[in-house]
C-alpha cells in the first residue's frame, strides 16, 4: 500500500511529462500524415543570378516545359483571338414583318376613316390635301418591308449584350454567325446593330421625301408608325459554343518547347541563369519532384518524419531552457502543439489540393496569438517552426521562407501590446507592407525590371493582412477554451466599475482602498523587475475581496471606533481573518474570474501567521506555543514573479499605515523587516525571484512609501 501511494505521489508530480508525450506524439503523426509526400529538388537558384551550385548534368531525359507566365499568356492570347459565335434566328424576320403588316393595315384603316372625317367638316382641308390614295400607300410600305427585310438577311446585333461578350470591339472586330448549317465569320462592319438598322431605315426614308416632295405625308405616316419597333436582333449570342471554341483552341497549346537528354550538360557553376536556363531547370524540378520510383512513398515517409521530429523536437529545446514552466502547464504546452498541427494542416491541404494561392492563408496569425499569452521570443521560434514545415513542400521555398518570417517578425514587433483593438490593425498593416516591400525587392532582383513582377500577388497580400484579424476572436476563443488571460481581459477586469470592485467600494471600503494602493505599489515594483505589471495590478486590486464576508471585523473598514473582535476570543478571530482567502477564493470562482487573478486571492498571504492575534494568545498562554497552526494561512505560498510582488505590496502598505512617525530610517526598516521575515518562512521559494531582483524591489518600496508619505507644508491659521 505504501508502495502505491509512493508512486502515486511520483506520478502525480510528473504526470505532465505523460500528457505533453502524448500531445506531442499526435501533434507529429497528425503533421507527418497530413504534409505532402514528394521529391524535393535539391538546389535553390533564382532567374538572373548565377548558379552556385557544381555544374549541372542531366540524370535524365525530360521536355523543357514552358513558363506557367508563358503558358497564360499565350492562353490569354488566343482567348483574345477567338471570335464570339452568334446563331442567326430565321423566326424573327418573318415574326417581325408580319406585325408591320397587320399594324399597316390597322393604320390605313384609322388614317382613311380621319380623312373621310376631315374632308366631310373641314373646306380648307379638303382644298389643299390630296385625297388618299391606298395602292400608293402599299407602294411606300412595300419598298419600306423589302429594306426591313434586307436588314435581317445581314443579321441585327444587340449592342448591350455586345458589350458583355466583347468589351472592346469596332467594325474590324470579327464573330462566327452559323445560319443555314453552316457557320461564316463576319466583321462587325458587316452587320447592322439596333442603332445602324434605325438609321439606315430613317435615311432611306429621308431619300424617299427627296424624290417626291409631294408624297411627304406618306412618310410621316409611316414614321408615327414608329418603325424603330420593327426593328430587333436576331443574332443571338451562344455561350456554350464559343465556350466549345474556347477549350478547342486551347486544347492545341503546348506545355513543352523542347527537350533535354540524359548526359546533356544543363549549366556551368557561376554560370547566369537566364530565361532559357531556368526554364530547363524548373523543368527538371518538376519532372523530379513528380517521378514516383518504385518503393518511395516509404522513403520519403522516413525523410518526413525525420524532418519534422528534428524541428519539433528543437522547439521543445527552446521551450526547455527557456520558458520550463510552458512544459509544466499541460495547457500552454497543448495550444502550442495545436496552434502548430492545425496551421500545417491546413496548409499542406491547400498546397496539395491547389485550393488556392499559399499567400493568403494567414500564418501571421499564429505569431500573434502566441505573443499574447506568451512572449515575442516563444512567437518568433514557434512561428519560425511552423514556415520551416511548410517550407520544405511550398513553392519557392526560399521566397516563401523569408517572406513569412519577415512577415511574422513584423506582426511580433508592431504589436506591443494587445490591450486596444486598434493595435491588431496597426498589425496587420505590418504584415501587409512587410509581404509588399520585400517582395517588391526580391521581384525586382528575380527580373530586374518592373513589368515582369506578379502584380497579383500584392492582392493575395492584402487578403492576408486583413485575415489577421480573425487573431482578435481566435484570441477571445483560445482564452475561454484554455483558461489563458489575455492583456483585454486584464483591463476590463480593472475597471472599477467592475460588479466585484464597486461591491467592494461600498460595503468595504477601507479594504478598496488598501486594495488601490497596493495595485499602485504592486504595477510600479512590476515594471522595476520586468514582471507583468498589468497582471500584477489586477490581482492586487482583487486579492482581498474575500473581506467582504464579514468587512467589520478588519480594522481599515472601523470606521465608528468599535472592533468586533473585542468580544472574540483569539482563536476565533483568527479563524475569522484566515477565512477570508478562502472566501474570496469562492466569491471569484462565483463571478467566474479567471484562474490567474484566483492565485493571487490564494497566496497573497502565503502559509504566514495572523501575527497580532498569535501574539495576544501566546502572552495569555504561554504555554501553548504548538497551537501555531491555528492561526497560519492555509497557503499555497506564491509560486510567481507577480504573487510574490502582491504579497510583498500587501504586507508593507498595511504596515505602513500603522506607523505613528514617518521618516526614512522607519520606512527601511519597516520594508526590510517585513520582506526579510517573509523570506525566513519560506514564501518565495516557488517563485523564481532572485537576490538580485528582491534588492530591488525593496529598494523600490522604500521610494514609493517616502513618496507616499513625504511631508507637507503647514498652512498658517
Amino acid at each position: 500500500m505504501l508502495d502505491f501511494n509512493n508512486f502515486w505521489t511520483k506520478f502525480k508530480k510528473k504526470r505532465y511529462l505523460i500528457i505533453n508525450s502524448l500531445f506531442f506524439l499526435i501533434a507529429y503523426l497528425v503533421i507527418i500524415n497530413f504534409l505532402p509526400l514528394e521529391r524535393k529538388f535539391r538546389y535553390e537558384f533564382q532567374k538572373g543570378r548565377p548558379w552556385q551550385h557544381e555544374d549541372l548534368i542531366a540524370p535524365f531525359d525530360f521536355p523543357i516545359y514552358k513558363l506557367p507566365e508563358e503558358i497564360q499568356a499565350e492562353k490569354d492570347s488566343i482567348l483574345r483571338h477567338v471570335k464570339p459565335y452568334f446563331i442567326y434566328n430565321q423566326t424573327v424576320e418573318q415574326q417581325i414583318l408580319n406585325q408591320f403588316s397587320k399594324d399597316y393595315q390597322l393604320a390605313w384603316t384609322n388614317f382613311y376613316k380621319q380623312d373621310s372625317a376631315l374632308r366631310a367638316n373641314d373646306y380648307n382641308y379638303r382644298k389643299t390635301t390630296p385625297r388618299p390614295r391606298k395602292k400608293l400607300f402599299d407602294k411606300y410600305f412595300n419598298l419600306i418591308e423589302r429594306k426591313l427585310h434586307f436588314i435581317y438577311q445581314r443579321g441585327v446585333l444587340d449592342p448591350v449584350s455586345m458589350q458583355e461578350v466583347m468589351p472592346k470591339y469596332d467594325e474590324n472586330s470579327l464573330i462566327v454567325i452559323y445560319r443555314d448549317n453552316l457557320a461564316k465569320t463576319y466583321s462587325l462592319g458587316e452587320i447592322f446593330t439596333l442603332k445602324t438598322a434605325y438609321e439606315y431605315l430613317y435615311n432611306y426614308l429621308e431619300q424617299l421625301k427627296k424624290q417626291n416632295p409631294r408624297n411627304a405625308y406618306i412618310i410621316q405616316f409611316f414614321r408615327d408608325m414608329d418603325l424603330n419597333k420593327y426593328i430587333v436582333a436576331n443574332l443571338i449570342f451562344s455561350k456554350s459554343k464559343t465556350e466549345e471554341l474556347k477549350r478547342q483552341a486551347l486544347a492545341n497549346i503546348s506545355e513543352t518547347m523542347g527537350f533535354v537528354q540524359a548526359g546533356e550538360r544543363i549549366i556551368y557553376k557561376g554560370e547566369v541563369v537566364d530565361l532559357q536556363k531556368y526554364r530547363i531547370l524548373m523543368s527538371l524540378k518538376r519532372e523530379y519532384e513528380q517521378s514516383a520510383l518504385l518503393g518511395s512513398r516509404n522513403i520519403l515517409v522516413l525523410g518526413t518524419a525525420i524532418v519534422v521530429l528534428i524541428l519539433l523536437m528543437t522547439l521543445v529545446l527552446f521551450i526547455y531552457n527557456y520558458k520550463p514552466e510552458v512544459l509544466k502547464d499541460t495547457r500552454q504546452s497543448g495550444l502550442l502543439l495545436l496552434l502548430i498541427t492545425l496551421v500545417v494542416v491546413v496548409s499542406s491541404l491547400v498546397i496539395k489540393n491547389n485550393t488556392f494561392n499559399i499567400y493568403i492563408l494567414p500564418f501571421a496569425i499564429v505569431p500573434v496569438i502566441v505573443k499574447v499569452f506568451y512572449d515575442e521570443r516563444m512567437a518568433l521560434f514557434v512561428h519560425l517552426t511552423i514556415i520551416f514545415i511548410i517550407g520544405f513542400y511550398a513553392p519557392n521555398s526560399f521566397e516563401f521562407i523569408i517572406l513569412q518570417f519577415v512577415s511574422g517578425y513584423a506582426a511580433i514587433f508592431s504589436l506591443s501590446k494587445l490591450s486596444r483593438r486598434g493595435q491588431l490593425y496597426i498589425s496587420s498593416a505590418g504584415v501587409f507592407l512587410a509581404f509588399s516591400i520585400l517582395y517588391l525587392g526580391i521581384g525586382l532582383i528575380q527580373e530586374a525590371s518592373l513589368k515582369n513582377i506578379r502584380w497579383q500577388y500584392f492582392l493575395y497580400f492584402g487578403i492576408n493582412a486583413l485575415l489577421v484579424l480573425l487573431a482578435y476572436p481566435l484570441i477571445y476563443a483560445f482564452e475561454k477554451s484554455f483558461g489563458f488571460i489575455s492583456d483585454m481581459t486584464l483591463i476590463e477586469l480593472s475597471n472599477t466599475n467592475n460588479p466585484l470592485l464597486r461591491r467592494l467600494s461600498m460595503n468595504a471600503p477601507g479594504t478598496f482602498q488598501h486594495s488601490l494602493q497596493v495595485a499602485n505599489l504592486a504595477e510600479s515594483a512590476a515594471n522595476k523587475i520586468g514582471a507583468n505589471s498589468l497582471l500584477v495590478r489586477v490581482g492586487a486590486l482583487y486579492h482581498d475581496i474575500g473581506k467582504l464576508y464579514a468587512p467589520l471585523f478588519f480594522i481599515e473598514n472601523q470606521i465608528s471606533g468599535v472592533n468586533p473582535h473585542d468580544n472574540l476570543d483569539f482563536e476565533e478571530s483568527a479563524r475569522i481573518i484566515l477565512r477570508h482567502v478562502p472566501e474570496g477564493v469562492k466569491l471569484a470562482q462565483k463571478h467566474n474570474l479567471p484562474q490567474q487573478i484566483i492565485d493571487f486571492i490564494r497566496t497573497h498571504h502565503g502559509t504566514t501567521i495572523v501575527q497580532f492575534f498569535y501574539k495576544q494568545y501566546i502572552k495569555t498562554f504561554p504555554d501553548r506555543l504548538d497551537d501555531v497552526d491555528k492561526f497560519r494561512y492555509r497557503g499555497p505560498r506564491p509560486f510567481s514573479r507577480e504573487t510574490a510582488i502582491v504579497m510583498m505590496s500587501d504586507s508593507i502598505e498595511a504596515a505602513s499605515r500603522a506607523m505613528k512617525k514617518v521618516d526614512k530610517e522607519k520606512i527601511d526598516s519597516l520594508v526590510e523587516n517585513i520582506i526579510n521575515s517573509q523570506i525566513e518562512q519560506q514564501q518565495y521559494v516557488n517563485t523564481d525571484l532572485t537576490f538580485k531582483e528582491i534588492t530591488l524591489l525593496k529598494e523600490h518600496f522604500k521610494q514609493m512609501l517616502l513618496n507616499i508619505y513625504h511631508p507637507r507644508i503647514e498652512y498658517p491659521k
